[in-house]
């Protein structure tokens, strides 16, 4: 292997930890897992070996997958600074979703022999993901990488990421492993024998008051990790609504439409106008880096001091720095009108709904009906159209996110603040977890821009011409405002003379006829 260069690691008992050791990753082409294989490159140097546990996709062996990973510009940083250092992640063919992961008896043994830190990461995270599926990634996939991690000789720790909603039945959700709504070890083996139209049809009984199949499942792995972990070093981590990153690897990055960022682009795009959201709730929202980093630490922890017990990490931020869906609507619409996106079909001015009649009313006019008339456009002069399946997908995609943008809890956190409390000066800066320092309306710039910039693939030099797009749109939205009023207006006194004849006498009565005025009456008087 070539000579590997990175940065300093002195100073950092969190580095230190790492250096000589194999990791084991599940879910590195996850958004989470992709930072999380890029912070350990670049802050950890003297990590030995990162296994991914990765299957072939779409015609593509791992080997390609990994290549295709690595080529994203997440990973600019480190090439460009950090030469040879990308020949320390090394993919291993398998699958979470099949009998012993699906490892060769080679690569398990490997593993076995080497692997001290495990990251598991992988899991579906779709919101309406069949229950079969999600049992099985979920759950079951939990209890496979466990039995493997039983195996290991030399386990120092595990780290389950699991989600701060995955208890999100109650209001208060303290750093504990709450009573399972099932118990998995029974649910598993009823997915192996059920029909799907069976599973379909009981879902929503199992699932009970939370919202998804996703929640539901993430509880069942919480209890299978801690009955069948036995003595194994392990932990807990609990993100919330994981966004772009702050700081690293590169502030505003983001490489997908899941959550509020497909709210941004909807909004910024002028697509979406209306949304059932309570202003006054939490959004509690926590930028990527922050769970990564804390992943990190948590792991240097639980392997060095040992607490003696599964601990629960809620890394949320509602407690600690909090931001509103409120603060979001009117940051956002500035922002957004600031650093506008290519192409905007409508100019940007939604706004939140409390009332769900309301708000499905606005749906109607403000996204079905454009979406039919520009479909109709599209099919008459000959091109495909497409309006109406982008909004009955962002409709679906909306009101997956309804259930969390109407309500808010208080999650507890009393470990993170502990941990940070451990980490020395150097760590505390290098694998820095404290969301109190964040400025939440220069991260939503920070946001939006990298939205613009990874996700859209909107280069920043074309911000001039967006610019000059959206004041046409603006003055078009005037004008069509203007419009309506007149016509409405029209439309009602041409229909009362009672109100017309009160409007016209009040004109004519003044003194002095008003040049301002007197258009209108000629407009409403012919």
């Amino acid at each position: 292997m070539a000579a590997v260069t990175g940065p300093n690691s002195e100073g950092s008992e969190i580095a230190e930890f790492y250096d000589s050791r194999c990791v084991l990753i599940t879910g590195a082409t996850g958004f989470m897992g992709k930072v999380l294989v890029e912070k350990l490159l670049r802050s950890c140097p003297g990590i030995q070996t990162i296994f991914l546990l990765m299957r072939a996709k779409s015609g593509a062996d791992v080997r390609t997958r990994l290549h295709d990973l690595v080529s994203a510009k997440l990973f600019d940083r480190i090439r460009g600074e950090y030469p040879g250092i990308l020949s320390k992640l090394v993919p291993v063919n398998g699958d979470i979703t099949q009998p012993g992961l699906g490892l060769s008896p080679e690569d398990e043994q490997m593993l076995i022999d080497r692997v001290s830190v495990v990251f598991h990461a992988a899991a579906t995270v779709k919101f309406d993901e069949a229950l079969k599926m999600s049992v099985n990634m979920n759950v079951h996939g939990t209890k496979r990488l466990v039995s493997l991690c039983h195996k290991m000789n030399k386990l120092a720790c595990l780290v389950h990421v699991s989600t701060a909603y995955c208890n999100c039945d109650r209001e208060e959700v303290l750093e504990t492993v709450y009573p399972p709504p099932m118990e998995p070890n029974h649910l598993i083996p009823a997915m192996e024998w059920m029909d799907e139209a069976l599973i379909r049809d009981i879902t929503p009984r199992l699932v009970g008051n939370r919202p998804n199949t996703y929640t539901y499942t993430k509880a069942l792995a919480e209890h299978s990790l801690i009955t069948e972990c036995g003595n194994l070093p392990t932990a807990i981590v609990r993100p919330s609504i994981v966004t772009a990153a702050w700081r690293e690897p590169v502030p505003g990055w983001v490489d997908n439409l899941n959550g509020p960022t497909g709210l941004l682009v909807g909004a910024g795009k002028g697509v979406l106008r209306t949304i059932l959201c309570y202003r006054e709730k939490r959004a509690d929202l926590v930028p990527v880096d922050i769970p990564i980093n804390l992943m990190i630490a948590v792991a240097w922890y639980t392997a060095t001091r040992r607490p003696g017990k599964v601990l629960v990490f809620n890394c949320t931020s509602g407690e600690f720095n909090p931001i509103r869906w409120g603060d979001i609507e009117t940051w956002g619409h500035t922002i957004i009108h600031k650093y506008p996106f290519n192409d905007v079909l409508w100019y940007p001015s939604g706004a939140f709904k409390t009332s769900k009649t309301l708000n499905n009313i606005y749906g109607y006019f403000l996204h079905y009906l454009p979406a039919y008339v520009l479909d109709g456009i599209a099919l008459v002069s000959g091109k495909k159209p497409v309006m109406l399946r982008i909004q009955r997908k962002m409709t679906r995609a909306m009101d997956a996110l309804e259930y969390f943008t109407t309500r808010e809890w208080l999650f507890k956190s009393e470990n993170v603040p502990m941990l940070l409390q451990q980490l020395n000066p150097v760590d505390r800066d290098r694998f820095n977890f404290d969301i109190r320092g964040l400025n939440w309306y220069l991260y939503l710039q920070s946001y939006i821009l990298g939205t613009r910039q990874f996700v859209l693939k909107e280069d920043l030099s074309s911000l001039p011409r967006a610019r000059r797009h959206l004041r046409k749109l603006y003055w078009l939205r005037i004008l069509v405002h203007t419009v309506l009023v007149m016509v409405v207006l029209r439309f009602l006194l041409m229909r009362s003379d009672t109100v017309r004849h009160m409007i016209l006498k009040s004109i004519h009565s003044q003194p002095q006829a008003d040049p301002k005025t007197t258009p209108i009456v000629t407009l409403f008087d012919y």
